[in-house]
């Protein structure tokens, strides 16, 4: 991700959009020549491979009509409700599943997964999706060309465009109309190295406890242990994306 207020020169700006008219041009599999211009290495200082973050969220402790994780969310970053669900923002969202053989209901929140072999970052023609070395899926905006191949590539329908201009932005949330954009696991506050997402912060504080964030690769985390103690599963498990975002009691 770009350091805080660091914007990109007009020079390079002029190169990178020289680059997409070049590619454009000529027929190749999107991405295969802009990959080669993406800087990818100073959006990711400061993210160590060292560490893998990741949530578990417990379905059965999800509160049906809750809205707590989707209220912080919302409120952690600026997105705004303007009445569109249709087009709205919209960074993490609950959902119901029904068994049809048994009728059980599970209630859950979805939010991009951050997997470790993310689609929206293969398919994105500017590398604007990319993964840090921690593991958090990102997007950067100074290069996002509102193309939405991402959208179309994410089975989990995580990501959002921003249809209109913004105003009253959050300084850790930076947005632009005409990009895309998705759950960051908080990474502001990673990087602050404050270890509570928003939305658990808020489940928390209404005393459902259904959201657990921590690092993956911490055998001695509260999430790993978590995960070896008790039976989870990834949504759409059978794509080996190797999400980052579990679910138990599903």
């Amino acid at each position: 991700m770009s350091k805080k207020g660091d914007q990109p020169s007009m020079e390079r700006r002029q190169f990178i959009g020289g680059t997409i008219a070049a590619a454009g041009a000529v027929t190749i599999a999107p991405g295969v020549i802009l990959h080669a211009v993406a800087d990818t290495n100073q959006r990711t200082e400061g993210a160590s491979s060292e560490h893998r973050w990741g949530m578990v969220i417990d379905a059965n402790k999800c509160a049906d009509g809750c809205t707590a994780c989707v209220d912080a969310c919302n409120s952690e970053h600026g997105l705004t409700d303007l009445g569109r669900p249709e087009t709205d923002a919209a960074w993490i969202r609950t959902v119901k599943l029904k068994d049809k053989q048994t009728g059980n209901i599970s209630r859950l929140p979805v939010m991009c997964q951050h997997c470790e072999h993310p689609p929206c970052v293969d398919v994105c023609p500017t590398n604007a999706s990319f993964k840090r070395a921690d593991g958090v899926v990102l997007v950067d905006r100074h290069r996002c060309i509102g193309c939405r191949y991402c959208m179309m590539a994410c089975p989990y329908k995580a990501r959002s465009f921003i249809h209109e201009a913004l105003s009253d932005q959050s300084v850790s949330a930076p947005r632009g109309k005409g990009c895309v954009e998705s759950c960051t696991l908080c990474v502001h506050r990673i990087d602050e190295g404050v270890m509570q997402t928003a939305c658990q912060e808020a489940c928390d504080k209404d005393g459902h406890a259904a959201i657990l964030f921590g690092d993956l690769k911490d055998p001695n985390s509260e999430i790993s242990q978590v995960l070896k103690k008790y039976n989870s599963v990834q949504i759409r498990g059978d794509l080996e994306l190797n999400t980052g975002v579990r679910y138990r009691n599903l």
